[in-house]
């Protein structure tokens, strides 16, 4: 697992072993993810929620995001984010949260231009998630989620709107926005 493009390009970050914890996302779908959010990354407020190994956040750093907020509730995945982080030179945009999504979600204030969403597959956690992530995306927002191909996932969630779906093989990445009042 590797960074695609921007000052990290190029750099291995680590991942736990196995996919209990962690999945990584690869290349190919993260380069989609990344092309289709190209123009609003640069300067862009990121949440990476369900972190992992910190990769589709350093990702949107390394291409030019101001800040990122990490968020993961395993231990061991926090501490490979850091690592990563450090490894990749963007610790200091960096904000680190080792807790529950929907704990941090109750507490965040936003607003977030960029919202990454890789959790675990096959729990329902996205549609769970969704409504309360509403609340901290900015007006011209994007969601980007990833999940198993089968999921099903709602039109809209407060007041982001289903813009776009991708398949990937088993992957399907599904793009939300906030519109911007009018």
């Amino acid at each position: 697992m590797r960074v695609i493009a921007g000052t990290a390009r190029g750099k291995v970050l680590k991942a736990l072993p196995g996919q209990d914890v962690t999945r990584p996302t690869i290349d190919r779908v993260k380069e989609a993810m990344f092309s289709s959010v190209q123009f609003l990354v640069p300067g862009a407020r990121v949440l990476d929620l369900f972190a992992g190994s910190g990769q589709l956040g350093i990702e949107a750093l390394s291409r030019g995001a101001t800040t990122c907020d990490f968020v993961d509730a395993s231990p061991q995945a926090f501490a490979i984010v850091r690592e990563n982080c450090r490894a990749a030179r963007v610790e200091m945009k960096s904000k680190l949260h080792n807790c529950d999504a929907f704990a941090f979600l109750s507490a965040a204030r936003g607003p977030f231009d960029l919202v990454l969403l890789d959790p675990p597959y096959g729990h329902g956690t996205l549609a769970r998630v969704l409504p309360g992530l509403s609340r901290v995306v900015a007006p011209g927002g994007v969601v980007l989620c990833e999940s198993e191909r089968e999921a099903d996932l709602p039109e809209t969630a407060g007041e982001l709107v289903r813009a776009r779906q991708y398949a990937y093989g088993k992957v399907l990445v599904t793009r939300y926005e906030k519109p911007r009042p009018e």
